[in-house]
């Protein structure tokens, strides 16, 4: 399975935004936000130069990518699927890269970030209706019951957010314990982070 193993923090230098690509402590996470206004280079860049039309959809498009962790082959794939159906691109765009697998992990969370939700998944320690399921991007559906192996649970990242009295759990699943259950599929409004799909759909429309 491709994946970026590179800096983390250089994407999100490159972004100009925290993208949740790494657990940090607050201290960490202040000096990145810090960093954020600093492109990434040998150099930096002193002040950001005007972007075109294009660019802006470019890097709309780099970073909704870099937020669920897919590469350009399978960014497009899911793009391409978002726009056979009826209604709006972009938004059908969102709600399916909401449903991937990785993603629900992290949402249910069960996992710090997506990178370690999309390794559970492929280390075959996460359950859908009590059978394993190791793609992370299997699109979850209605109903399905999500579980993790024991072993998982014990990962002293993953036990920690377990621990936690009130975690932020969005209305499409409904967790009680290391159970998940999906109420209904994800929609736009769901989605809480600061994306353009809009823009996206312009890109692969050039």
């Amino acid at each position: 399975m491709a994946r970026y193993t590179g800096p983390k923090n250089r994407l999100a230098r490159r972004e100009g935004m925290d993208l949740g690509l790494k657990t940090i402590g607050s201290h960490a996470h202040t000096a990145l936000l810090k960093r954020l206004a600093i492109l990434p280079g040998q150099h930096g860049v002193k002040g950001r130069r005007k972007t075109s039309g294009y660019g802006i959809q470019l890097r709309e498009k780099q970073k909704v990518k870099r937020i669920y962790g897919t590469l350009e082959r399978q960014f497009r794939k899911i793009f391409d699927q978002a726009k056979k159906w009826k209604g709006n691109t972009g938004e059908k765009l969102v709600e399916f890269l909401e449903s991937r697998l990785d993603n629900t992990i992290y949402r249910m969370n069960l996992a710090p970030t997506r990178t370690m939700a999309r390794q559970l998944v492929s280390h075959r320690h996460v359950f859908i209706n009590g059978t394993v399921v190791n793609i992370p991007s299997y699109r979850i559906k209605a109903n399905d019951v999500i579980t993790m192996t024991i072993k998982a649970l014990e990962i002293p990242a993953v036990k920690k957010l377990l621990e936690e009295k009130s975690p932020i759990i969005p209305a499409w699943i409904e967790r009680k314990g290391p159970v998940g259950k999906i109420v209904r599929l994800p929609q736009r409004a769901d989605v809480l982070e600061d994306i353009n799909e809009q823009l996206i759909v312009e890109f692969y429309s050039r």
